[in-house]
């Protein structure tokens, strides 16, 4: 697939990924040396790679844990026409995805206008 920009492909996977019920994160950027523009990224699974810790993810505040997932996308400028292609695409999970849930990661958290203001009027007084 081609893109206008990379916020444009960025969005287009952000968007599949809130439908198919998992969150993403940015896992690399690389530039150009000489005038530092974006020439590819990698978005992946936000449970991609491996947990660390050695306290159990039962103990820890934070339920969401690494599971090794390699869901990922491969975005890369396209110079010469000025675009950008997804050219690799991995869609298996290592672990349930599910899109009931999907709001609850935070960055597809979104308040409405009144409850917003709602908020703000509360923190006022």
């Amino acid at each position: 697939m081609l893109f206008q920009s990379l916020e444009e492909a960025r969005n287009f996977y952000r968007d599949y990924a809130k439908h198919a019920g998992f969150a993403i994160k940015i896992r690399n950027t690389n530039k150009s040396k000489k005038s530092n523009e974006i020439l590819n990224q990698l978005i992946s699974c936000n449970r991609e790679g491996k947990r660390r810790s050695d306290v159990p993810v039962s103990e820890k505040t934070n339920s969401v844990y690494a599971a090794n997932c390699p869901a990922r996308v491969y975005v890369h400028h396209l110079r010469i026409i000025g675009l950008w292609e997804i050219s690799k695409v991995v869609l298996g999970h290592s672990h349930p995805c599910c899109p009931n849930h999907a709001a609850m990661f935070p960055q597809y958290r979104e308040l409405s206008m009144h409850v917003r203001r709602t908020i703000q009027i509360n923190d006022e007084a």
